[in-house]
């Protein structure tokens, strides 16, 4: 029974250490653009390093692949009559007999 009691009151004592004031802990610095991120470059330099990576890749990847950019619909109907008004020159050029069939050749028949 008696060394129940130490045990209990023993235990539940606090030591008095524990009791002493401590330093909340630190606050990490808030991130700002002259944070310095890696290698020491700092935020913004490295987010303008990404954005114009990025931007090469979509650049490289539109002219490969010929990508089309959209168009009105008064852009569509003019590119369409410019199609057909060189169709057309294209049959007419067709029909204009040779160049010796028109003039004459000094000195020629």
């Amino acid at each position: 029974m008696l060394v129940q009691h130490h045990f209990i009151e023993n235990s539940t004592s606090v030591c008095p250490v524990c009791l002493l004031p401590t330093d909340p802990p630190k606050k990490p610095d808030p991130v700002t653009s002259e944070t310095v991120v890696f290698w020491g470059l700092r935020l913004w330099q490295v987010i303008g390093i990404f954005s114009m990576f990025i931007l090469a890749v979509i650049i490289t990847l539109c002219c490969i692949f010929k990508c089309r950019i959209p168009r009105t619909k008064k852009e569509i109907e003019a590119r369409h009559a410019q199609r057909v008004a060189a169709k057309d020159y294209a049959n007419t050029l067709e029909t204009v007999p040779p160049l010796n069939e028109l003039t004459e050749i000094p000195g020629g028949k």
